[in-house]
């Protein structure tokens, strides 16, 4: 489908109503202009605003917020183990903390 369009004052255009059916905009909706071997595509982009969504800040008490960033805090102090580059050193890791794990419970059972 061709169609001939007239570019106006400050740069504007109207896109006939055959083609916007076609590729499905409307009033308001927005396009991504790219300059592509030398033509001008314009591609129809779907933006969502985050801001409409909601969130959980207001979900919750003061001192349920204040317990919530407390335990956020702590998590991020870590203990984080890594990084590692391949699985064999995850598992290598994992049994190095097993056996020092087992090996402080023993001490403490014969305690």
């Amino acid at each position: 489908m061709t169609n001939l369009v007239k570019i106006h004052h400050k740069g504007q255009m109207t896109l006939p109503s055959r083609l916007r059916s076609a590729v499905g905009v409307a009033e308001g909706d927005l396009l991504e202009a790219t300059v592509q071997r030398g033509k001008i595509v314009l591609t129809p982009k779907l933006v969502i605003d985050r801001s409409s969504f909601p969130n959980a800040n207001n979900e919750y008490t003061s001192k349920q917020r204040r317990i919530i960033e407390a335990r956020l805090a702590r998590a991020r102090k870590g203990p984080y183990y890594g990084p590692f580059d391949t699985a064999e050193e995850v598992v290598a890791s994992m049994k190095q903390k097993l056996k020092k794990r087992a090996a402080t419970k023993k001490v403490k059972r014969s305690q």
